[in-house]
């Protein structure tokens, strides 16, 4: 599925993140930044060593927050790592938000055009699929409304199931699109 926003593509797609034509991924990180199982475990095991390497020189960030390092052996030059909430500890609609928004603020800081996205959040940190989709395609929609620099935006989804939770509310964001 995609659309245009003022001039941006927005693509949704069932796949691995880790295989990306994009150049940047975003990782869905913990505030330590300790690549663990998921998506960050997916990137550590196919980026290799250097990714949890710039990672620990890091030291960690704040829920809501974003960090860039390089991505390693990934077909992608950079690995944004974004700390989505944990369900249940508090504003987590807003803290996803933010590490949405945060992580679209440094691509375009780093003059990157194409971004791609997980579901952040929603796998062992518990957050609702739909409540992810709505609040990160709003979040991407609203920021690539305005001036920005990136020119191709994808979500690629891990599983039909989460691509279809998605997909419902991308028709329902965007019913014109593709």
């Amino acid at each position: 599925m995609k659309t245009k926003i003022n001039g941006a593509e927005l693509e949704l797609r069932e796949g691995d993140i880790t295989e990306m034509d994009t150049a940047a991924i975003v990782n869905a990180a913990n505030a330590n930044l300790i690549l663990g199982a998921g998506v960050a475990g997916a990137i550590r095991v196919k980026g290799g060593p250097t990714i949890q390497a710039e990672c620990d020189r890091i030291g960690g960030t704040f829920v809501g927050g974003a960090v860039l390092t390089g991505a390693g052996l990934l077909k992608a030059d950079y690995v944004i790592h974004a700390v989505g909430p944990r369900m249940g500890e508090g504003h987590e609609d807003e803290k996803l938000r933010d590490a949405v928004i945060n992580s679209l603020k440094l691509a375009d800081a780093k003059g990157i055009k194409s971004l791609a996205f997980p579901a952040l959040s929603t796998g062992i940190f518990g957050f609702p699929m739909d409540r992810a989709a709505e609040i990160m395609l709003a979040a991407i929609k609203k920021y690539l409304s305005e001036k920005t620099s990136l020119e191709r935006m994808v979500i690629c989804l891990f599983g039909q199931a989460s691509f279809n939770v998605f997909a419902d509310e991308f028709k329902r964001l965007f019913p014109d699109s593709s």
